[in-house]
């Protein structure tokens, strides 16, 4: 299994990376990890694409500091600040139709055990309002994780957000994003681990969180580890 940490210059050459562990899967069978810090930005679902005030919704993003972009996975638009973890596992399929439940359940209490382990007890559901709503999610004090799947090209990519510390920058930002695309959204409903376990968000390390989250996400597996600089 191939695990991959770091990221990349900017936006655009860290979603490349991403998408060629997902050609590679394909190509090699050979199944790939990365759980890493994204850049700053707003990564808007396609549904958001197609709302009237989508253009508005990525203004207000660039005008709080965060870059827009639409990404393929997942719903709504969900914010990174730099500190926030992202995760993805990469596998090859050989039935397209079957068994996206069964990788849902997995990753749900991979990732729950994970937040054990960071000291976070975190529970499947999310708050009325959340960001990124979805079936896939875990709370504690908040939503903190949001989990979406892509299937396509005898590939699944299973992935998340983990929200570590910043979640009063996130609802900062994400309160005129949602306002512009006319969803719901409650900004007392963002978690993270550090308000979970009521700390000093500057106690709480992403980098911690993010290889707790890996070794989890690896289990048992051999692993050939590379460093994205």
């Amino acid at each position: 299994m191939r695990v991959v940490r770091g990221r990349a210059a900017d936006v655009a050459e860290d979603r490349a990376i991403t998408e060629h562990l997902v050609a590679d899967a394909g190509e090699t069978g050979e199944p790939a990890i990365r759980v890493w810090t994204p850049h700053r930005q707003v990564a808007f679902g396609r549904r958001d694409a197609r709302e009237p005030g989508y253009d508005r919704a990525r203004e207000a993003a660039a005008d709080r500091g965060y870059a827009p972009y639409e990404r393929e996975t997942g719903g709504r638009a969900v914010a990174y600040t730099g500190h926030t973890v992202a995760f993805t596992r990469i596998e090859p399929v050989a039935e397209l139709r079957t068994g996206i439940e069964e990788r849902y359940d997995e990753a749900v209490s991979v990732v729950r055990a994970a937040l054990a382990d960071c000291g976070v007890d975190a529970e499947r559901g999310e708050p009325p309002e959340s960001f990124c709503p979805g079936a896939h999610s875990l709370s504690a004090d908040g939503k903190l994780v949001g989990i979406a799947q892509r299937v396509g090209s005898d590939v699944a990519r299973v992935g998340g957000i983990v929200v570590v510390r910043d979640h009063a920058a996130i609802a900062a930002v994400l309160a005129p994003v949602y306002d512009a695309l006319g969803v719901p959204f409650d900004p007392g409903s963002v978690g993270s681990v550090a308000r979970a376990r009521g700390v000093d968000p500057e106690r709480v390390d992403p980098t911690t969180v993010a290889r707790t989250l890996e070794e989890h996400l690896v289990g048992t597996a051999a692993t050939t580890v590379e460093r994205v600089d």
